[in-house]
């Protein structure tokens, strides 16, 4: 089955049943040129909304899955078909397993020396199949960075999984896509962190309650105050619903 593509305030959401993501991630590999998924959170939609890089970013992304409860909620209170909700890490391990049963490549880019190595490792150890191709650090100096595009052009990998350290997030590989030859790109900023036991995962209890948000106040409390651009989404899908009668 074919992904659908709804809009959530004018942002575009995928519908991709969990039972076709290995087809489409097999087709999305067919396709000639860089292609990108986003991890789309409710902060992210709010700022794909306005006209800046990363909403271009989104606009042209070939799969943008939900991964915030609010998101299913607005989707559902404004009368949308409801697309299915990603746990972030759970979707980047059965990514690499699809890659890995079908015996294709991966190139990391990201995070500290140490932890990219750790998490190499445990990569290689989980997935026999899959080739790493490369690696580098994230937090690099901008004279390296046409060493980097030129190795990932070279290497071609299935898919390039970009970690924290990527200082343009989901849009470095957007703002570089004609530099790339056949590629998806994934941007999940803790990847490299769990896979390196440095940083705990959420579980799959508080994720599907929707309870991902205190892990991150946790680790940094400032971000209690994103109680404000979650009331305005509020706000936002209510005066949406309204307009539309």
């Amino acid at each position: 089955m074919a992904v659908e593509r709804i809009d959530v305030l004018g942002v575009p959401v995928d519908i991709c049943n969990p039972e076709d993501f290995e087809n489409q991630i097999l087709e999305l590999l067919a396709r000639p040129g860089a292609k990108q998924i986003v991890f789309l959170s409710v902060w992210g939609l709010l700022k794909a909304r306005g006209k800046n890089n990363f909403a271009e970013c989104v606009q042209n992304a070939d799969l943008v899955l939900p991964v915030s409860k609010s998101i299913i909620r607005g989707a559902l209170f404004l009368h949308k078909k409801v697309p299915e909700r990603y746990n972030p890490f759970t979707t980047v391990i059965k990514l690499l397993s699809v890659l890995d049963n079908h015996y294709k490549s991966l190139y990391m880019l990201g995070s500290r020396k140490k932890i990219l190595q750790k998490a190499q490792g445990n990569v290689r150890r989980t997935f026999p199949n899959l080739s790493l191709v490369g690696r580098y650090v994230g937090y690099y100096p901008r004279s390296t960075e046409d060493d980097i595009i030129q190795a990932i052009y070279k290497a071609s990998p299935s898919l390039v999984l970009i970690s924290d350290g990527i200082k343009e997030k989901d849009s470095w590989s957007y703002n570089r896509r004609n530099r790339f030859s056949n590629s998806i790109f994934l941007y999940y900023k803790d990847a490299f962190g769990i896979f390196s036991e440095h940083i705990k995962r959420v579980s799959e209890k508080s994720f599907d309650k929707g309870h991902e948000i205190w892990s991150e106040i946790f680790r940094n409390p400032f971000k209690v105050f994103l109680i404000f651009p979650f009331m305005y989404y509020k706000i936002l899908l209510v005066w949406n619903r309204i307009s539309k009668r």
